[in-house]
C-alpha cells in the first residue's frame, strides 16, 4: 500500500478547521469521506440513525434524532 501524504496547503486547510471544531458542543465525533461519491459524513458522538433530516442550501444535509443534531452530510465536499 502506497503511503499517502498531505502537502503544506492541505495541512493549512486542515488547520483552519480547528477553530470551528473546537466550538462544537460535543467532544467526540467521527468523519468519513467517500471519495467516489465525493460525500463527507460527520457523525456526532457515535454514529447513530437519524429520524429526520433537513437539506440546507448548497448540498448540506443536517441529520436529526428527535430534536438533537446527530450528524451532517456534505455533498460535493472536495469542491468547497
Amino acid at each position: 500500500m502506497a503511503k499517502q501524504t498531505v502537502d503544506d496547503a492541505g495541512l493549512r486547510d486542515l488547520g483552519s478547521l480547528a477553530p470551528f471544531l473546537t466550538r462544537l458542543p460535543i467532544e467526540k465525533f467521527s468523519v468519513d469521506y467517500d471519495r467516489e461519491a465525493d460525500v463527507l459524513y460527520i457523525s456526532f458522538r457515535h454514529p447513530q440513525r437519524a429520524t429526520d433530516s433537513e437539506m440546507l442550501d448548497q448540498g448540506i444535509l443536517v441529520r436529526y434524532r428527535g430534536n438533537e443534531i446527530v450528524g451532517v452530510t456534505i455533498l460535493d465536499a472536495s469542491k468547497r
